[in-house]
């Protein structure tokens, strides 16, 4: 996350300098019109990263009620990599202003995230915590609500600023799945990005961060688990915040 935070300034200053020395040089303008349209439509397609974080409970006992049994466990559950997504959907903006834009945006966001569960209680030979893995297969359903403020454009180019809300509809997760998420999620979403002016569409590269606002770990999961061996990791985790980076080429 420092990296992308890094990389966002980078973007920023990369576009504040490149206007700043072109500021004085003047060029013939591709589709001057363009963005007096009403409304208009586009597509998408890009790349993002997902990430979890978890809330550990720290020290858990476990009943085992076939077996009349209890045991005390502790395990913590991370993320430990991150594995590039991606995802495509359409768009159509409208116009609000000289500056101000309204967009909605449907997309299919494809992704993993590969969990590691440590478990402090039962560990190895040598002293190592027994680990199990989850690689959790994502798949949602978006419906973005952004809106954008753009800088007065310049030649060929013109940055912008968004922000929204992005609802979230998630279709994966399996019954034998050791942790899994709910049905339903919504992010809020910052980012910058600038409009390139070709001579027949324009390009908009975007650099976008979204965070959760609900707890997205679904609870009651842990009750239906068929591998009662995998309770103890299952109940290892309280709430889940998720999170994703996302680079994304509008072509309108």
């Amino acid at each position: 996350m420092k990296r992308a935070i890094a990389s966002v300034i980078i973007v920023a200053l990369a576009c504040f300098f490149v206007e700043q020395a072109q500021a004085q040089e003047r060029k013939v303008e591709n589709r001057p019109y363009t963005d007096l349209r009403p409304f208009h439509f586009g597509v998408l397609v890009g790349t993002h990263f997902q990430d979890i974080e978890f809330q550990n409970v720290g020290p858990q006992t476990i009943v085992y009620e076939e077996e009349g049994s209890s045991a005390e466990k502790v395990i913590a559950c991370d993320q430990d990599r991150f594995d590039a997504g991606f995802h495509v959907g359409v768009l159509g903006e409208a116009r609000l202003g000289t500056y101000f834009a309204f967009r909605i945006a449907p997309a299919m966001y494809f992704g993993t995230r590969h969990l590691t569960f440590r478990n402090y209680t039962d560990v190895m030979e040598d002293g190592a915590p027994v680990e199990e893995h989850q690689e959790m297969k994502s798949v949602y359903i978006s419906t973005a609500l952004d809106l954008i403020y753009s800088a007065k454009r310049f030649n060929n180019h013109r940055p912008y600023i968004v922000a929204g809300l992005n609802p979230m509809l998630n279709l994966s997760g399996k019954d034998t799945d050791i942790l899994k998420l709910k049905r339903y999620d919504c992010y809020l979403e910052l980012g910058i990005g600038c409009d390139f002016y070709l001579p027949f569409f324009k390009l908009r590269p975007e650099l976008k961060f979204g965070y959760s606002l609900m707890d997205a770990l679904d609870t009651k999961h842990a009750d239906n688990i068929k591998d009662k061996n995998m309770l103890a990791y299952s109940k290892s985790v309280s709430k889940a915040q998720t999170k994703f980076i996302a680079l994304t080429f509008h072509f309108e």
